[in-house]
């Protein structure tokens, strides 16, 4: 064995597990009744892994235990080892993972991905209903923690910490390929019709610049906006990789201000993950890791 080997973290799945569980509840005490453990028990663990990673993995605030950076960090493979394991464990026994799952899923990323990590995990696991919410993800966040969803991907600002991050990019102003920004006139713009992170991206950004404009469409869902700007209506904000084709990316040569990065993320509800969760979570990660956008975006 080289030094390297030695130097390794040695990281037990049961640890593990039970890191998942407490950064799942935020606390220790729901995590013990989850795990049918004492508390003093799965505190020995935490730290027995804090030490063993050399690093602190949780943080005590007034809401609960909060992860750290390295925590953070932490909980993506480990998330991956559990469900992984889960798996292995339910296939030697014959016994395929069962269940159901409710799932939300952005529909600015198209009918083909979502298409892909269905397949993907259909051909995995037949043996679990599942059903889909596909729309607009800024209420996914809400469905999520009110439990009407178990697990679901949204998009929100670069920094947002409430989720596992499966992409960055930069958002975009879109239009026609015929569209002229105006000089003087309001800049007519297409908004999403409720309070979320991409309406107000657009807002402060214009309001920033002093570009005076006016919110000639409104829509709740992505298909809507598209919709306006492939018209020429108006110009409206997309994640880049979600830009058409009949679109062309709008900037400063337009004299359009610059916009922020927005993560998108991977959210759970509350408490211990079902082996039905976990698997269409690994699904979503699969299908995100390989993602490509696609031509002409």
């Amino acid at each position: 064995m080289n030094k390297i080997e030695r130097s390794l973290p040695k990281l037990e799945s049961d640890v593990l597990r039970s890191f998942v569980t407490v950064a799942d509840h935020g606390n220790i005490t729901r995590a013990a009744e989850d795990l049918f453990r004492t508390q003093s028990a799965i505190s020995v663990q935490i730290k027995r892994l804090e030490a063993e990673v050399g690093a602190p993995l949780f943080v005590r605030q007034a809401r609960g235990m909060v992860l750290t950076p390295a925590g953070e960090r932490l909980l993506v493979s480990a998330r991956r080892i559990i469900a992984m394991l889960d798996e292995a464990a339910a296939d030697m026994a014959g016994d395929p993972i069962a269940g159901h799952v409710t799932v939300g899923i952005p529909d600015d990323y198209g009918s083909e991905l979502l298409a892909t990590i269905l397949a993907d995990f259909a051909n995995r696991h037949p043996a679990i209903d599942v059903t889909i919410a596909c729309g607009f993800s800024a209420r996914f966040e809400d469905a999520v923690r009110s439990k009407k969803l178990d697990i679901a991907v949204y998009a929100g600002p670069q920094g947002d910490a409430n989720g596992e991050v499966l992409l960055t990019e930069q958002t975009v102003w879109a239009g026609s390929p015929t569209i002229t920004v105006p000089s003087s006139a309001p800049l007519a713009v297409a908004l999403f019709d409720r309070s979320c992170w991409w309406r107000d991206a657009a807002v402060d950004a214009l309001e920033a610049a002093n570009i005076a404009y006016r919110a000639a469409y409104s829509s709740e869902s992505v298909a809507g906006v598209k919709a306006a700007i492939k018209a020429g209506l108006a110009v409206g904000i997309l994640a880049r990789s979600t830009v058409e084709p009949a679109m062309r990316i709008l900037g400063a040569a337009d004299g359009l201000p610059p916009l922020p990065a927005s993560n998108l993320m991977l959210i759970s509800k509350q408490g211990a993950a079902s082996p039905a969760m976990q698997a269409m979570a690994d699904a979503i990660r699969r299908g995100f890791a390989a993602y490509v956008a696609p031509a002409g975006s």
